[in-house]
């Protein structure tokens, strides 16, 4: 990987944590590189934050599900194109079963007529 790509990546690391403390939880912050475990730490979930070509979601999928027996988990993709400015257009992928977790738990259950 160059090195262009690797800044890329830390930096992407950073502006998540920024924008996730910027929303709320205010101890977040940048794990840096090479650690092992969650990009964003000092927030109340698992955070995998990916900057990449040739992205495969499986992995960080399985990423999060190894790490996040007891949690909630997801991943943040920065997709090739997309600047630091559009970071409210991100990817965030989860597993569907937390996904209507937080569905629920936000009121939207029940039938619709």
């Amino acid at each position: 990987m160059s090195q262009n790509r690797k800044h890329r990546g830390y930096k992407t690391q950073a502006l998540v944590a920024e924008y996730l403390k910027a929303n709320g939880w205010t101890g977040a912050a940048s794990t840096g590189a090479g650690r092992t475990g969650s990009d964003v730490i000092n927030v109340p979930f698992d955070v995998e934050v990916k900057a990449r070509r040739g992205l495969v979601i499986s992995e960080t999928m399985r990423q999060l599900k190894e790490r996040s027996k007891d949690g909630l988990g997801f991943g943040v993709l920065r997709l090739d194109g997309q600047g630091e400015a559009s970071i409210d257009e991100w990817v965030g992928i989860i597993r569907l079963a937390d996904l209507v977790y937080l569905l629920k738990a936000s009121g939207y259950e029940g039938e619709r007529s």
